[in-house]
């Protein structure tokens, strides 16, 4: 992809993040500055805690906020723009996002029990990375845009239509809840095995979908 494009793809997406997150993302708003010691431990590939099925969370309150202040604290710690609460060793169906991650301002997108509605007939090929198998970057088939239906932190339904990077990510992160990693996705074997190989991470720990 060209600079120019992706640079469109980045604005579309941050303007609809921006718009979708609304000031009520403020309430689990944290400085976006990585910390040295952050509270959650990310766990890799290997992990028997990443392929745990998560479960429904049925009350939306402080402590669930709290857990997402946790969870945006240990994502920025580690640069990244997505994180599902199995990451961090929690089997529960939330996720934090933020495209914007170098902009103080911008408020994160929280899901909660997200539920993909609809998905766009158009496919798209690009490159993935994840904080759990990190430096390991390859490319995944994903539909262009969706439509997913959640409950913000404060537990109000929402409804989202997305494209370009945030459909990208969001799908990214559901897969988590499912216990589903992007290397899964990755049709180039060679690629694939090349990838995980030079980062120390085995093939025996991928489960490919096909």
């Amino acid at each position: 992809m060209n600079c120019d494009v992706f640079r469109d793809l980045l604005a579309r997406s941050f303007a609809q993040m921006a718009r979708t997150a609304e000031q009520g993302s403020r309430t689990v708003q944290v400085p976006k500055e990585p910390l040295d010691q952050p509270p959650l431990t990310i766990h890799t590939l290997g992990a028997r805690e990443l392929r745990r099925e998560a479960r429904r969370v049925s009350k939306i309150d402080e402590a669930t906020r709290d857990l997402a202040r946790d969870m945006l604290r240990s994502m920025y710690a580690a640069r990244g723009i997505g994180l599902a609460a199995p990451q961090v060793g929690v089997p529960k169906q939330i996720l934090v996002i933020d495209l914007d991650i170098d902009e103080a301002a911008t408020p994160p997108l929280v899901l909660i029990n997200p539920e993909i509605t609809a998905t766009g007939a158009s496919l798209n090929t690009y490159e993935e990375g994840c904080l759990s198998i990190p430096k390991v970057y390859l490319d995944v088939v994903r539909p262009s845009t969706i439509e997913v239906n959640f409950r913000d932190e404060n537990g109000r339904p929402r409804r989202l239509k997305a494209d370009g990077l945030l459909a990208r990510c969001i799908q990214h992160e559901m897969d988590h809840l499912q216990g589903v990693l992007f290397v899964d996705r990755v049709t180039d074997e060679l690629s694939l095995n090349e990838g995980l190989q030079q980062q120390g991470f085995e093939r025996q720990h991928v489960l490919s979908i096909r």
